[in-house]
């Protein structure tokens, strides 16, 4: 799996990092990172949370 996010869309309001610490980082500067390129298993049930919690549904699921 991987995660494609829509940049234009995204607020960096952490919710996704909240919901999958291991794959998602919201910086200082507020802006939002995508720390591995494709999902570990043990991590997909967390991302999956993310993107259905993301309030701007700017994170898209590939390979699902």
């Amino acid at each position: 799996m991987k995660i494609e996010v829509n940049w234009d869309r995204c607020e960096a309001n952490a919710i996704c990092m909240r919901a999958a610490p291991a794959v998602f980082l919201v910086d200082d500067a507020d802006k939002m990172h995508v720390l591995c390129d494709d999902v570990p298993e043990e991590q997909k049930e967390n991302v999956r949370r993310a993107a259905a919690r993301c309030p701007k549904r700017a994170l898209t699921l590939v390979g699902e």
